[in-house]
């Protein structure tokens, strides 16, 4: 049910071309960044992760708020509330991943990684950690998406707001020296790990994902009992 429930949510994503807003712009911004010539692999997919995260976390609203409200109510009630929140969650990731391969694609075909310099990783241990980095910020999207809902902030309004404020914060307050990076998802902290030369270790990035694995739990964790008290 659960599987047939998020297949149908991302049916109506692309059939009522509500997913053309947000992969336009996530074309344009990978245009931009991966336009002006070559780069080293790591560093290329490190900043395309962090410019890619508000589009992430504007796909999953968009996911979450394609079908009307009263349908949704519905579903929640023909498949539980669990099985309601998890079918919308995994319509976002599954969303986020299609978007995350032409990410990943684009440079390698625009030829925008170049040959790695001395002390720099090679290509393909590059693509591994922007593939890492990408999903680091997916993963961060999905949450923000989810609390951007409609379901969550009840008005388009809020939920522009709630979207728009949120990624604002995760650059103002991702940037070395604030005052609070801990308060955020460590986008902009991958981005600056994978433009080091030579990278940082492999246990500075196990650092990173815990630290994502943590933030992004609990952000859904206060989704999913916003979401329970309001069922």
């Amino acid at each position: 049910m659960t599987i047939a429930l998020a297949r149908m949510r991302l049916v109506a994503l692309v059939r009522g071309g509500r997913i053309l807003a947000p992969l336009i712009a996530g074309l344009v911004v990978l245009g931009i960044i991966h336009g002006g010539g070559q780069s080293p692999a790591a560093s290329a997919y490190g900043y395309s992760a962090a410019m890619l995260f508000p589009v992430f976390a504007w796909l999953t609203k968009v996911v979450l708020d394609a079908e009307p409200d009263v349908q949704r109510r519905l579903a929640r009630v023909a498949v539980g509330a669990a099985r309601e929140s998890a079918a919308g969650a995994l319509a976002a990731v599954a969303a986020g991943l299609a978007f995350t391969v032409v990410a990943i694609a684009v440079p390698l075909v625009m030829g925008a990684i170049g040959p790695p310099k001395p002390g720099e990783t090679s290509i393909v241990a590059g693509v591994g950690l922007g593939v890492l980095a990408h999903v680091l910020a997916l993963g961060a999207g999905v949450a923000l998406g989810s609390v951007a809902c409609r379901a969550v902030t009840r008005t388009v309004r809020n939920g522009v707001v709630v979207l728009v404020t949120g990624s604002v914060l995760v650059v103002v307050l991702g940037l070395r020296g604030s005052i609070a990076p801990w308060s955020v998802p460590p986008v902009m902290a991958v981005s600056r790990a994978l433009a080091e030369v030579p990278v940082p270790s492999p246990g500075a990035f196990l650092l990173l994902v815990g630290w994502a694995v943590v933030w992004c739990g609990a952000v859904l964790a206060g989704y999913a009992a916003v979401r329970r008290r309001r069922s």
